[in-house]
């Protein structure tokens, strides 16, 4: 029996960090949560991530989908629809993400007045 490598994200050449710079990137972490409420139409997740450009989009996605963390669903209609999902380990990341957002939401008043009092020094 083969015994799994003992990832470590510090270690230079770890894989593990390709997964850890994809999803520490800001348009992972939006879309992740856009996703986690349910399968979605690229239009309705371009609306719902304000500020993302249709190509950041389709890059990400195309990423995550080569991570194994959002599906693609192609549907043969004209004009063609497309919906992406998160798979089954896209889901066990939609939490920790779900967590940074609202941590992200609940202290940036603590964090902007960090700032202030760190610029007037």
């Amino acid at each position: 029996m083969s015994q799994e490598p003992d990832w470590n994200v510090l270690t230079a050449t770890c894989p593990s960090r390709t997964s850890l710079v994809r999803i520490a990137n800001k348009w992972t972490a939006m879309i992740v949560i856009v996703l986690g409420r349910g399968r979605t139409r690229f239009r309705d997740l371009r609306a719902a991530v304000e500020g993302i450009s249709g190509k950041v989009l389709t890059d990400t996605l195309r990423d995550l989908e080569r991570d194994g963390l959002v599906s693609r669903h192609v549907y043969a209609e004209v004009p063609p629809r497309v919906e992406y999902e998160l798979t089954d380990l896209g889901r066990t990341l939609h939490g920790p993400l779900l967590a940074l957002g609202d941590w992200a939401e609940a202290h940036i008043g603590e964090v902007l007045e960090a700032r202030d009092r760190y610029d007037t020094r």
